[in-house]
């Protein structure tokens, strides 16, 4: 009875392990998103230039040090001074310290420094801003691939049930056929010909089936789940949905896209920072200044006369300004890479939009022609539909041939793999343009 047992509940966890998950797009995309790991270097990339800002901020900031020191010195004779004869002892001014001690605390504040620290501060901004704008497009990047897989997904089962339904069909027609036979209204070349055609559909049903599995896997891939796990997919293409959106005139949809791309931002962000290193570079035209503050508390202090084996406190303030009066050009040619690099981002920036604006519009077209093509593929349809069933009675009515109704078997099956087909690539087609819009 126990063995019983167990291999009941063996075989009921394994059922559950095969159960399909139901999965709707939005799921995909969750999951997707949470471990994908492009995504994960993405955000680390966008920490390292937060910190890097953060850094280029806390320049522009006071800063305190603090050092120590013990020194061991070789013993020397102390220096004295003798009066003789009016004074016998002599006078040490002096003594023999060998050990000395040294505790600082300095304080430094740049007041100036022509801006270089600023411009700085505002290129690691920049720089942070497109790490987080290269983040939303690696985001954006997955989010298409999902799309593009799941409904792949979608195309491939929809093509298998065609084929099965297309199985059904001719196996009915030879059911039909054979009868046809027995009653002299069809030929034996008649049933050949349907086996045929059958025997192809089979092989087609084994590719399809083959096909959905691919895709199943490739879909489990892009989402970081193991690539065998059974997945049933809940989500269909809806016409409806999109309409509204791709009707916007083209020049809104480009105004759009300038305005919320993540590589238009990304590389906005850099000509601004290169802006910003230009203005860095030029800084060393200027005179830097900074001011300084020290406290030292020392055994012996250097500024106590005579030295004496014991601590003493000093502090110190001082205004201080650097100048490079000759260095060779080196400001120069700093400050011409500088510009240099802000002209080839502000020409790279420029080939964007220009490319955007191209993408936008191609994909608005192929909206539009998706869309189309899903009113033609119903219609379809319907006709091949009808002139199947028109066929078949006529064919078994001895009015048809068995070629006219093999013919109007495929018309179907093609009809409504360009049905599927033409819903995906409307899907598919509105991803596309909503990536190209910034969405």
């Amino acid at each position: 009875m126990k063995r019983i047992l167990v291999f009941g509940m063996m075989a009921a966890s394994l059922g559950l392990a095969q159960t399909p998950r139901q999965l709707s797009l939005e799921d995909a995309l969750r999951i997707g998103k949470e471990n994908n790991r492009t995504l994960r270097v993405a955000e680390l990339r966008v920490d390292a230039a937060s910190a890097k800002s953060g850094e280029a901020h806390a320049a522009m900031l006071p800063t305190l040090k603090f050092d120590g020191s013990y020194k061991r010195v070789s013993d020397i004779d102390p220096f004295v001074l003798q009066f003789p004869p009016i004074v016998a002892t002599p006078i040490e001014i002096t003594p023999n310290i060998p050990n000395t001690y040294s505790l600082r605390v300095a304080l430094q504040q740049p007041l100036f420094t022509g801006f270089r620290l600023t411009s700085n501060a505002r290129a690691a901004e920049q720089l942070a801003e497109a790490s987080r704008a290269d983040r939303k497009g690696s985001e954006s990047d997955l989010v298409l691939g999902i799309v593009n897989t799941y409904w792949m997904v979608y195309q491939a089962i929809e093509t298998k049930k065609s084929v099965d339904e297309n199985v059904d069909r001719l196996t009915s027609y030879e059911s039909d056929t054979r009868n046809l036979m027995q009653a002299g209204l069809a030929t034996r070349n008649d049933l050949l010909r349907i086996q045929v055609q059958l025997a192809n559909a089979k092989l087609s049903h084994i590719d399809a089936a083959n096909d959905v599995e691919v895709a199943t896997m490739n879909l489990n891939n892009i989402m970081g789940q193991p690539v065998e796990t059974p997945i049933q997919l809940t989500s269909v293409p809806t016409k409806e949905e999109g309409t509204q959106r791709d009707s916007s005139s083209s020049r809104d949809l480009t105004d759009m896209a300038l305005k919320r791309r993540p590589d238009l931002l990304a590389m906005q962000s850099r000509v601004e920072a290169a802006r910003s290193n230009v203005s860095a570079a030029q800084g060393s035209w200027w005179p830097q200044i900074s001011l300084t503050a020290n406290y030292l508390y020392a055994r012996p202090n250097p500024r106590y006369l005579p030295a004496k084996d014991e601590f003493k406190p000093t502090w110190d303030a001082a205004l201080v300004m650097q100048f490079d009066i000759w260095n060779w050009g080196t400001t120069h040619y700093q400050t011409e890479q500088a510009r240099s690099q802000l002209q080839q981002n502000e020409y790279i920036f420029a080939q964007m939009k220009d490319n955007a604006s191209l993408e936008v519009r191609r994909y608005q077209l192929g909206v539009e022609r998706a869309s189309k093509r899903i009113d033609v593929a119903h219609e379809a349809i319907q006709q091949a539909e009808e002139n199947s069933r028109s066929t078949n009675e006529k064919y078994r009515n001895g009015l048809a041939t068995s070629t006219e109704l093999l013919d109007a078997s495929l018309a179907v099956l093609q009809a409504r793999t360009n049905y599927s087909g033409a819903l995906v690539e409307h899907e598919i087609a509105r991803a596309r343009l909503a990536k190209a819009l910034g969405h």
